[in-house]
């Protein structure tokens, strides 16, 4: 589906949906389908829809042509294919969960046996994005700088990789959103207890141990990229907190406030030098760490991984999906990347979109803010009062406020205001 043309338009595309609203994959995967939906209908394609949660937009029946709230499972899936023999499926709006399905529906030999394309990214870059292995390889092979790291399916040999890397050591596990079962451990203790659960939580049973950037600058770049290899930023982020909280339970700042021109400029081409080798065709989310200053590093000391001879960044992760970022970065830019993306599957490129906001240029233009974005995090202690309340690499948020303002401080005060917490400012 790479050049876009009448005849190669698929007729009846099937969607699949993000499941549950549960914590670390919340609603924002909701907003990504029910703008992929839209987006497909505009082009006259018949939309299929499954969902396991009837309690989101994306199910309202005037959202698809056929709508089946089952479980998102393998045999599920293949049943609704058989009977609906859609000639491609979309995956990736559906947070990891989609994702996950269209690589099994592929490895299983499904999508072959009823002759349906998977649309967009193709699943060797998802594998490639996903698996911590290839990226890291794929890293090394385009001259981006990464982490010293090991992939590993074992306890054994993740004790091995703390030993070589030291600590504290961060565990990414391979295949899963929101930081699930990964985290940060201060000791081989901790890195036996991590690695277990995150081995279990990964789809292929595989973890990534890797030096720790505590206190580093965490930056996201959201980029867009077509078929034909073009390529654009939506909107760069960055996190009020450090690297060692997940950006789900971090403040967000849209665009960033502390980069001058060049370290933006730096970190913007690396990110499109990522989405270009991984193929992606579609949206996609990259993290990125920045050193922090010397006087920073000072302060946080040990742990930091702040060397004078190193790299000014390295690349964190790289999400080949509509991301939970992506929604609030269509929010702040008004660039809808769902929208967008769906499209993309489709074959067209991104001079042949309009853009829905302006009504005169295509998607092409990068959007330009000359205003800040703040996201501020909800967690639901209300719900949960008895809950852990210390941040790490496993996001814990379940919802977020967002503000605009014309500066940084207007709007963080607004989105304080936002939480209704009874607190009307920071200064409370």
């Amino acid at each position: 589906m790479t050049n876009g043309t009448a005849a190669e338009m698929p007729k009846k595309v099937l969607v699949i949906g993000s499941g549950p609203i549960i914590i670390g994959q919340a609603a924002e995967f909701d907003y990504a389908g029910t703008q992929a939906c839209r987006s497909l209908r505009e082009e006259g394609v018949e939309v299929v829809l499954v969902n396991s949660n009837p309690a989101t937009i994306m199910t309202d029946e005037d959202m698809a042509d056929r709508i089946y709230i089952e479980p998102l499972t393998l045999p599920v899936i293949e049943r609704i294919i058989e009977r609906e023999r859609p000639d491609g499926v979309i995956g990736t709006m559906g947070g990891q969960t989609g994702l996950n399905l269209v690589v099994d529906l592929e490895k299983s030999g499904i999508l072959e046996k009823y002759n349906v394309k998977a649309l967009g990214t193709s699943v060797a870059s998802v594998e490639m994005a996903e698996d911590r292995e290839q990226f890291r390889d794929l890293l090394e092979r385009i001259g981006e700088p990464v982490l010293p790291s090991y992939a590993v399916e074992t306890v054994e040999d993740a004790v091995e990789a703390g030993r070589k890397i030291g600590y504290p050591a961060v565990v990414r596990p391979a295949y899963t959103l929101g930081g699930t079962g990964g985290g940060i451990a201060m000791n081989e203790q901790e890195l036996r207890q991590i690695a277990t659960g995150g081995i279990a939580a990964s789809k292929v049973g595989q973890v990534l141990v890797e030096q720790s950037l505590l206190g580093w600058k965490e930056i996201e770049y959201e980029v867009m990229r077509d078929g034909e290899g073009s390529v654009i930023t939506i909107c760069n982020m960055e996190n009020l907190d450090p690297m060692g909280v997940h950006t789900g339970d971090s403040i967000v700042v849209a665009p960033s406030q502390t980069l001058n021109d060049k370290d933006y400029q730096r970190l913007r081409t690396a990110s499109l030098n990522i989405i270009s080798g991984l193929d992606i065709k579609g949206g996609c989310n990259v993290q990125l760490a920045y050193r922090p200053s010397s006087m920073v590093a000072e302060a946080i000391d040990e742990g930091a991984g702040y060397d004078d001879e190193g790299s000014m960044y390295y690349v964190i992760e790289v999400n080949p999906r509509v991301s939970r970022s992506s929604a609030l970065a269509s929010k702040a830019t008004g660039y809808p990347i769902a929208r967008v993306a769906a499209k993309i599957a489709l074959g067209k490129t991104l001079d042949q979109i309009s853009n829905a906001v302006t009504q005169k240029t295509t998607a092409a233009f990068e959007p330009a803010l000359d205003y800040c974005v703040v996201k501020i995090p909800r967690w639901p202690f209300d719900k949960f009062p008895t809950g852990d309340r210390s941040l790490g690499t496993q996001m814990k948020a379940t919802g977020e406020v967002m503000a605009i303002d014309r500066t940084f401080e207007a709007a963080l005060q607004k989105a304080v205001r936002s939480m209704e917490n009874g607190r009307g400012s920071l200064l409370w």
